[in-house]
């Protein structure tokens, strides 16, 4: 195991926006495709994000309470295209992410951390479980998805639980995630929490807590 600075053992990551193209623009090429308006959906989104925790069809999606079909079924009736026609539900997720690409350069950086002796971990709030998994178990040590735990971020049971899989404290991990409130959420779990805006600036300050090099080598 690395040594560094802080006692730190433990890299775990989110999925969407850390470790992809950033959500917005898998968002916006939806919308564009689908041919509705991105203030709608994110009037449509933040409502079904400002219902009760035991109502919100967004949050018990996440949880795996709702299934998919449900969830699109709810969301298409929810959203209508710029000339007033209906959204299909059939397919909706698939059409949601079906611009969602893998960033290389994240995805080395948790290598690099992982060949220097950090401990990886993936945390995402799923929506659906049909994600990508090649080459997840060369790369993580431990997964927690959470359709599969019946747990979201940012509650902290679910940091706790990321923690317990990598067999280390709370204290000991760094989470990185690209939402401000789940960044929070690992703080309120006893984590350090980085809020990932950038490729070059998260390298940064994962290099200074960490106290290893992360980012790509230049030398030929």
């Amino acid at each position: 195991m690395t040594s560094n600075p802080h006692g730190l053992r433990c890299l775990i990551v989110d999925y969407g926006g850390v470790l992809t193209n950033p959500v917005r623009d898998v968002f916006r090429a939806w919308a564009d495709a689908d041919g509705f308006e991105m203030a709608e959906l994110k009037a449509v989104l933040g409502g079904m994000l400002g219902e009760g925790a035991g109502s919100s069809p967004l949050h018990g999606l996440e949880r795996g309470e709702v299934s998919v079909a449900e969830f699109e079924r709810q969301l298409a009736a929810s959203l209508r295209r710029s000339d007033g026609s209906e959204i299909a539900a059939a397919g909706l997720l698939t059409r949601v992410f079906a611009e969602m690409q893998t960033s290389p350069g994240m995805i080395g950086v948790v290598q690099r951390a992982k060949d220097r002796g950090i401990r990886t971990g993936l945390l995402s709030n799923s929506w659906g479980l049909s994600y990508d998994r090649t080459g997840w178990a060369e790369l993580f040590d431990a997964l927690v998805i959470s359709g599969e735990v019946g747990m979201r971020k940012p509650e902290p049971a679910i940091y706790q639980l990321a923690a317990e899989r990598l067999g280390v404290r709370p204290e000991e991990c760094v989470f990185v995630d690209d939402l401000v409130e789940n960044v929070r959420g690992a703080a309120t779990a006893g984590m350090v929490g980085v809020h990932h805006t950038a490729l070059d600036s998260t390298v940064a300050e994962l290099e200074t807590l960490f106290g290893v090099p992360l980012a790509e080598s230049t030398s030929n």
